[in-house]
């Protein structure tokens, strides 16, 4: 039943308590771990990208553990057919039927773990889930269990034998985040508190429901968003389009999601409202997999990242 008391505050307080019981297992990502966060708050998928033990995998298996909701990982390979994922239907020998086995994607919290090592045939048993909750077998739809969040890794490096995701497929995450290397201080805390760090991840008992994270959604929807800051979004999105050195632009859904991301920043804050800042804060990671560049800014050494601070820059902030 939907809570009409819950305020920003409370998503506030809920939120730094997540935040402080991840970074104790997961040192030097605090950005990463809040933009997570952010999208679990708004029902959006996120895709992580970086290089073989940065944590990307300890980070999601610590969201599972704090969150009370069942978990799922899947090891994405070459091999893995679509029904090892939805699920199948297997025929009972004693009813003499066929009855429906769940997959792995029948969770709330799911783990794709390097989603680009398997063929797009594989792929896209997800593209259902991730947009509808469902997954369609056989000619009849299984809704999933709410709420469902995915988070998929892929390395950037070693592209032999790895299919990468389609646009398509890409537009259904909320965000793309890059792990990078620890600075000098935190990889020696790293190195210092590894047993530390071990202990601390089998210690993490859950700190929020799957009820709260459906009524934290629902407040988060309710953030204020003044029509200047709207128009500043759209006026964003719309650059991208328009901007030379890109071959394809943000979609309408990147609008929405950047929006409703902003939205579920000003609650981890504790306001009512966005600001211009909260967009700001969140718009790389939200559009660098949506957009396609131009080749010769490729070869300029240029990035996404690059292309979107320049747009940024370039339309009017409100006041």
């Amino acid at each position: 039943m939907e809570n009409p008391t819950l305020e920003p505050a409370t998503i506030a307080i809920r939120s730094e308590r997540v935040m402080k019981h991840l970074k104790e297992v997961v040192i030097g990502q605090e950005r990463t771990v809040q933009l997570m966060w952010a999208a679990m708050l708004t029902g959006g998928h996120v895709l992580i990208e970086g290089v073989p033990g940065l944590g990307k995998t300890l980070l999601v298996r610590s969201l599972g553990q704090v969150i009370d909701a069942s978990f799922a990982r899947i090891q994405f390979t070459p091999d893995l057919m679509p029904a090892d994922v939805t699920g199948t239907k297997v025929f009972d020998l004693q009813s003499g039927r066929f009855n429906f086995k769940q997959g792995p994607l029948f969770t709330q919290l799911l783990l794709a773990d390097e989603i680009n090592r398997t063929p797009p045939k594989t792929q896209s048993a997800l593209l259902e889930a991730m947009e509808e909750g469902q997954i369609t077998v056989d000619g009849e739809s299984r809704p999933l269990p709410a709420p469902f969040f995915v988070v998929a890794t892929q390395n950037p490096i070693e592209y032999e034998g790895t299919y990468p995701l389609p646009e398509a497929q890409l537009d259904r995450f909320a965000l793309q985040l890059t792990m990078d290397y620890p600075g000098e201080e935190e990889e020696l805390e790293v190195l210092r508190g590894h047993r530390v760090t071990t202990r601390r991840e089998s210690a993490l008992s859950p700190i929020v429901t799957a009820e709260e994270i459906l009524a934290f959604r629902r407040q988060v929807e309710r953030i204020r968003a003044e029509d200047s800051v709207i128009r500043y979004v759209a006026s964003l999105v719309r650059a991208t389009r328009t901007h030379p050195q890109v071959l394809l632009g943000a979609s309408p859904r990147a609008g929405t999601s950047l929006l409703a991301l902003s939205r579920a920043v000003a609650a981890m804050d504790a306001r009512d409202y966005v600001t211009p800042d909260d967009v700001k804060w969140v718009i790389k990671p939200a559009l660098r997999h949506r957009l396609i560049m131009s080749p010769d800014v490729e070869l300029e050494g240029f990035k996404t990242d690059d292309l979107i601070e320049e747009i940024t820059r370039s339309v009017p902030v409100p006041r």
